[in-house]
């Protein structure tokens, strides 16, 4: 008899875990955003991770350091027709997205190698670098979130964002 509840108990205690676990949501969920800008079809693949109380950019993010401008695994672009960002072209692919942030302005850069993480990041293997000024927001954005418009691409999060404009 004592087995019989030991074992009842030791399943009923293997299945809630089983249960609380299948319930529990990712820190930072993959999103994934598409548009089109000037005819061109374009995906942003990421993960969008919460700023949860915390001072991202200078802190959890450093200035002046290389970011994967997401979370969990590199942020892609991919575009099925050239693009010009900040006037400069970026060839139809698909690619890895960098930020090196800094207090008001970012350089966003464009890997040719779209799985390669910041921490193998390679400079030899850019395709394009841009800077830009970031624009503060007075709302808080509290999930990292891209959205692309009519004529730009624009990274929000926290009280900060970083637009590309598009041609």
């Amino acid at each position: 008899m004592k087995i019989t509840k030991t074992l009842f108990l030791l399943f009923a205690l293997i299945a809630t875990t089983a249960t609380f676990a299948q319930d529990k949501k990712p820190a930072s969920p993959a999103a994934t955003t598409t548009g089109k800008i000037n005819g061109a079809n374009i995906t942003i693949n990421y993960s969008s991770p919460g700023v949860k109380g915390r001072t991202i950019y200078g802190e959890l993010v450093p200035y002046g350091k290389i970011w994967r401008a997401g979370a969990n695994a590199p942020t892609t672009l991919e575009t099925d027709k050239t693009l010009k960002i900040e006037g400069k072209e970026l060839p139809a692919g698909k690619y890895a997205v960098y930020v090196i942030p800094e207090k008001d302005s970012a350089t966003v850069i464009f890997g040719k190698d779209p799985s390669v993480g910041f921490n193998k990041y390679n400079e030899e293997l850019d395709a394009l670098r841009v800077k830009v000024k970031t624009k503060k927001s007075k709302q808080l954005t509290e999930r990292l979130v891209y959205t692309i418009n009519k004529n730009s691409i624009t990274l929000s999060w926290e009280y900060t964002d970083i637009s590309l404009k598009v041609k």
